[in-house]
């Protein structure tokens, strides 16, 4: 899965906005001001930090060796780098959803009554 199909998929998201808080060079996406998915966007091959339930993500990790490996730059235990195009696309919006959810169960009750009313899937 190449940057702009990430970009797209995960800006559909309900409540999902697109920033550059580190550098020009780092796409962040953040649901309700919460991070879920970092897109360095000068690496090659292209890859996406997501977070990832601690026990999921060492299994993944198994599975995929060199494919899902800890995250490059985040708390290890949480995240993981997945280098995207060597993976099958549906496993990488699996992976997002996950990231996505994990962020959403999280927020507090009245950010997450607030998103409710936005529109986004």
């Amino acid at each position: 899965m190449n940057v702009e199909t990430l970009r797209e998929y995960c800006l559909a998201k309900k409540g999902v906005t697109e920033t550059f808080p580190f550098d020009s060079e780092t796409l962040v996406f953040k649901v309700m001001d919460k991070m879920y998915a970092l897109v360095p966007l000068e690496r090659q091959p292209a890859q996406i930090n997501l977070k990832c339930d601690p026990e999921w993500a060492i299994e993944l990790r198994e599975t995929y060796d060199g494919v899902v490996i800890p995250g490059y730059h985040m708390n290890k235990r949480h995240w993981n780098t997945v280098y995207t195009e060597q993976l099958a696309p549906q496993m990488v919006t699996q992976l997002i959803d996950h990231s996505y959810a994990l962020v959403m169960a999280k927020l507090p009750k009245p950010v997450k009554e607030a998103l409710k009313g936005l529109s986004g899937k």
